[in-house]
């Protein structure tokens, strides 16, 4: 049977006054036990440590700078998994904490690592309860309130479901905080559809919101996982979802599946710098297949090394594509806009290609 991966947004797992939710989480939990006491595997990617940090410290506000987020998460951390790990007791069940980073996903030794543990976790029938390591991550907390971490970790798993649980029944036609006549979707077959509608914006508790569950929706489906969002609080809720009952929205997965390397690339890969490039290098790159060359490269943004990815934008700013880069920013501002015969006597080291074809993924692939 495949795996589900079950992911717990900040405002499911405490309430307005950063208090856990214990009798909801409990039903969670019981849920959980439920399916894995039936033979499934089913991981749970929880986000609230911080929000937890924050009750014990008195801290009111959601904090704004990265080192008093990852000291509230330092805090809270702990005391959110002692608690899962008290009601998977009650059910009989072991809990494990799995703390991971985006290196753990940028970095191929690390991933498979991670994937091998969570694996045999899984075969010992053990609860995988995954967060982000908050207290060590350096490319700021942008995990989306963990949607796309968990998104990482079902298509790590190669999962059958991903089940995003919100304060929501699922996504609607508007945001229903605003909207009074926005319809709740059932479904959506299409990225288009979804990237269509107008989501809102991140709860007071969480950094994500239903933007991060647009974002999870789109990595799953794009790698045959299909994404149900629903309301955390709706008993048996994932009782309902396993067995196929219509529940919130459920995200259909891409018949077409895209390659786990550009996967990995568009969402796993931290982006080190920009490069913009001219009219003629995007027709290239859109539509012939093509490396990108220096000579369509018009200006170089941030600092980066030799096999970072890079964002590559339009004049306009939109982005194109995303690569891996053979240059650093340093070389690449020297040899920027220069045809290959001049590149090669400026600085024969130097690749002919910036980013070549087979370590570039365009932008265009998510909405196909």
């Amino acid at each position: 049977m495949k795996t589900i991966v079950v992911k717990v947004g900040s405002s499911t797992v405490a309430d307005d006054q950063l208090r856990l939710r214990r009798r909801l989480l409990a039903g969670v939990a019981a849920d959980i036990a439920d399916l894995v006491h039936a033979g499934r595997r089913v991981v749970l990617v929880s986000s609230g440590a911080i929000a937890c940090g924050q009750h014990v410290l008195g801290v009111t506000e959601r904090p704004r700078l990265v080192p008093a987020l990852q000291a509230a998460s330092a805090v809270g951390q702990g005391r959110l998994f002692a608690h899962y790990e008290r009601l998977f007791a009650d059910q009989e069940l072991t809990a494990a904490q799995v703390l991971l980073t985006s290196d753990d996903f940028s970095r191929r030794t690390s991933y498979v690592n991670a994937r091998n543990t969570l694996r045999r976790l899984l075969s010992w029938s053990v609860v995988p309860v995954v967060n982000e390591n908050d207290t060590t991550a350096t490319d700021e907390i942008r995990f989306g309130d963990n949607d796309v971490l968990a998104a990482q970790v079902a298509i790590m798993l190669g999962a059958g479901t991903l089940v995003l649980l919100t304060d929501q029944d699922g996504l609607y036609t508007g945001d229903p905080r605003r909207d009074p006549g926005a319809r709740l979707v059932a479904r959506v077959d299409h990225p288009r559809d979804l990237t269509a509608l107008d989501v809102g914006g991140a709860s007071q508790r969480g950094a994500g919101g239903m933007r991060g569950k647009v974002a999870a929706a789109l990595m799953a489906g794009a790698a045959g996982v299909g994404t149900v969002i629903a309301n955390g609080s709706r008993p048996g809720v994932l009782r309902d979802v396993a067995a196929g009952e219509p529940v919130g929205t459920f995200v259909a997965p891409r018949p077409t599946r895209v390659s786990a390397f550009k996967l990995w690339l568009r969402y796993a890969k931290p982006v080190r710098g920009t490069l913009e490039i001219d009219a003629g290098a995007v027709r290239a790159l859109a539509t012939g297949g093509s490396s990108l060359l220096p000579v369509g490269v018009r200006d170089v943004h941030g600092a980066f090394v030799p096999g970072d990815a890079v964002a590559i934008v339009d004049r306009q700013g939109a982005e194109v594509a995303r690569g891996l880069t053979t240059m650093s920013a340093r070389d690449l501002r020297r040899v920027r806009g220069l045809r290959s015969d001049e590149l090669r006597a400026l600085n024969p080291q130097l690749d002919d290609e910036v980013v070549h074809r087979d370590s570039l993924v365009l932008s265009a692939e998510e909405a196909e």
